[in-house]
């Protein structure tokens, strides 16, 4: 009995071995045909096109001029005429200040012009001497500078036209140091773009630029560039550029989120199919595989802009190229490839 169930359980391993080993041998040939398989793919013969050099850039919208309204000196604040949301003119008195002092100047002032005027007179006719007329204008001047530093920060003035963006105190207040006001002009509104520096000799003040705020979706605002600054960032070999938006409505306000278009001239470039590219995963590289006597061959390319379902290629692909369109994805550099034709 104990033999008869030794011989059957020899014959059960036995048995599992041969299977497992056919079983191997089996998936082996199966990966064997699999790696030795020729892919079908499609092609695209890519030319050479005049392609407008269009380039984009992101940017949000600023105030063409910021200024915080305070006075230099302590205060308590008589009155605000304006609320956050306002437009103002240059020149409107936008905050009255505790007169008390300049009353006080403006007697003082008036004192010392009638004296001075006396003491004039009086060093015309030689009855004083130059040093007293001398004493008495510097001290005129100075109260006079004096007054009209206390008017200043009395009557506080908006320098632009502009509009109340923040508000920090209440009719009554004691200035603490923290703006009472500040206005902004946003007619016109700017955008600062930071631009490569392989495009240095392009840009020029007043190029005309197109562009699109994204709360108005697909709306063409028509710009221009204003401003090139003349230094390279030696870390980002960018430079900035500063384009102005007339924005005479004021539809467009600070903070809103922006794209400039750039248009270089027209350039001839290799076009390529969107569908022949392929993104390297975790890079910013791009790639297109290549068909050259009945093989695939990996290529990195440098992208220019896209132009619906096609890329202008600046470098890695030359005229008349046949770049492959289908099964990127099975494909290895060097694979062979047959041709399916359209």
């Amino acid at each position: 009995m104990k033999k008869n169930i030794f011989l059957s359980f020899v014959l059960i391993s036995f048995s599992l071995i041969l299977f497992n080993s056919c079983s191997s041998k089996k998936k082996y040939e199966l990966q064997t045909t699999t790696a030795n398989d020729t892919i079908a793919v499609t092609l695209s013969t890519v030319h050479l096109q005049k392609v407008d050099q269009l380039y984009e850039y992101t940017a949000l919208i600023q105030a063409n001029a910021l200024n915080h309204i305070a006075p230099t000196i302590p205060g308590r604040i008589d009155k605000i005429y304006f609320e956050v949301g306002d437009e103002v003119k240059k020149g409107d008195k936008l905050v009255q200040m505790d007169a008390n002092n300049l009353s006080q100047a403006k007697t003082q002032l008036d004192n010392l012009e009638l004296s001075f005027s006396r003491i004039d007179a009086l060093y015309q006719t030689g009855g004083v001497s130059k040093a007293e007329w001398d004493a008495q204008k510097t001290a005129l001047e100075v109260a006079r500078t004096s007054y009209e530093n206390l008017l200043t920060n009395t009557q506080l003035l908006s320098p632009i036209n502009g509009i109340i963006t923040m508000r920090n105190y209440d009719s009554g207040d004691i200035f603490a140091g923290n703006p009472i006001l500040q206005v902004q002009e946003i007619k016109p509104v700017k955008i600062l773009i930071n631009v490569s520096e392989n495009q240095y000799l392009q840009v020029k003040k007043g190029m005309n630029t197109k562009v699109y705020v994204d709360v108005f979706k697909d709306e063409v605002f028509n710009g221009k560039v204003n401003l090139v600054y003349p230094t390279i960032d030696p870390r980002t070999h960018t430079f900035p550029v500063e384009i102005t938006i007339p924005n005479l409505n004021q539809r467009i306000r600070p903070g809103m989120y922006a794209r400039v278009e750039l248009n270089y001239g027209v350039k001839e470039n290799v076009v390529v199919p969107d569908i022949a590219i392929i993104k390297q995963q975790g890079a910013d590289e791009h790639y297109v595989f290549i068909y050259k006597e009945g093989k695939a061959h990996y290529k990195r390319v440098n992208l220019g802009r896209r132009m619906d379902s096609n890329y202008a290629v600046l470098s890695g692909v030359e005229d008349g190229d046949q770049v492959i369109t289908s099964s990127l994805h099975r494909l290895n550099d060097g694979m062979s490839v047959t041709i399916i034709e359209n």
